[in-house]
C-alpha cells in the first residue's frame, strides 16, 4: 500500500502561483508512476499529468501546458505541481495519485488508472 498525503492549498489571486506537494509513504519502492489529477465539484475528475518516477519524465495535458510543471524529489518521496498564471477556472480540488502500472503515456493517462490516491486539496483562484 502506498499512502499519499497532499499539502499547498489555499486561496490565490488570479495570476498569482501556488505550489503543491504529495508526500508519499509505504510502499512506495513499488510506485512506477505519480499524477496529478483536479476535480470541480459535479464534475469528472480531470487528468493534470503524471511523472515517470525512475526517470523524472514528466507530461502534462494541453488545458495546463505552459503554466503547470511536475517535478518530484526522490529523497523526500516527494512529487510537486507548481502552478504559475492561475485562473479562476483552475479552481478545484487537486488530488495526487500513484501506481505501479509498468507503462503510462498520454492516451491511457485517466483516473482509473492510478490505484493510490491523496485526499485532496482545495486550490481557490479569485479574479
Amino acid at each position: 500500500q502506498v499512502q499519499l498525503v497532499e499539502s499547498g492549498g489555499g486561496s490565490v489571486q488570479a495570476g498569482g502561483s501556488l505550489r503543491l506537494s504529495c508526500s508519499a509513504s509505504g510502499s512506495t519502492f513499488s510506485t512506477t508512476f505519480m499524477a496529478w489529477f483536479r476535480q470541480v465539484s459535479g464534475n469528472e475528475r480531470e487528468g493534470i499529468g503524471y511523472t515517470f518516477v525512475q526517470t523524472r519524465f514528466t507530461y502534462v495535458t494541453d488545458s495546463v501546458k505552459g503554466r503547470f510543471t511536475i517535478s518530484q524529489d526522490s529523497a523526500k518521496n516527494t512529487v510537486y505541481l507548481q502552478m504559475n498564471s492561475l485562473k479562476p477556472e483552475d479552481t478545484a480540488v487537486y488530488y495526487c495519485a500513484a501506481t505501479t502500472a509498468n507503462s503510462m503515456s498520454a492516451s491511457i493517462f485517466r483516473p482509473s488508472r492510478f490505484e493510490f490516491w491523496g485526499q485532496g486539496t482545495q486550490v481557490t483562484v479569485s479574479s
